[in-house]
């Protein structure tokens, strides 16, 4: 069975069309089971209720932003070896340093196409 088949990932993301696009590029790599969360409590709840391989997050959220979604993932020893991918539209050395030391495995801009977001989950995954 190809890893296509059997990866499980949760998109994060509280703007829909951010969001839809990330998915759409999902279904379009063969990416079945993939779920989603508009904010960083409701990813946790649904990583609780049904673990995922791969958390790809939005930066900028209300509430609960990527990287404190990060520090909740790595601090809990059920998730701690999820796959995390941060997406922002301000990547500045701030984010990605912290993101890093945090355990992040990778990151994208905003914008980007649906080969930059593969190119990103294989480094973090393998091949797809």
């Amino acid at each position: 069975m190809a890893l296509r088949d059997q990866l499980r990932v949760l998109v994060v993301d509280d703007m829909s069309t951010s969001r839809g696009l990330i998915m759409q590029a999902l279904d379009a790599m063969g990416l079945r089971q993939v779920g989603y969360a508009i904010d960083g409590p409701g990813a946790l709840a649904a990583i609780a209720k049904s673990p995922v391989h791969l958390v790809i997050s939005d930066y900028n959220m209300p509430g609960m932003d990527g990287l404190q979604l990060l520090h909740a993932l790595r601090t809990d020893p059920r998730s701690r070896g999820v796959g995390f991918i941060l997406i922002t539209g301000r990547a500045d050395r701030d984010i990605i340093e912290t993101g890093r030391k945090l355990g992040m495995n990778n990151f994208l801009r905003k914008p980007f196409a649906p080969q930059d977001l593969r190119t990103c989950i294989e480094a973090v995954v393998g091949r797809l």
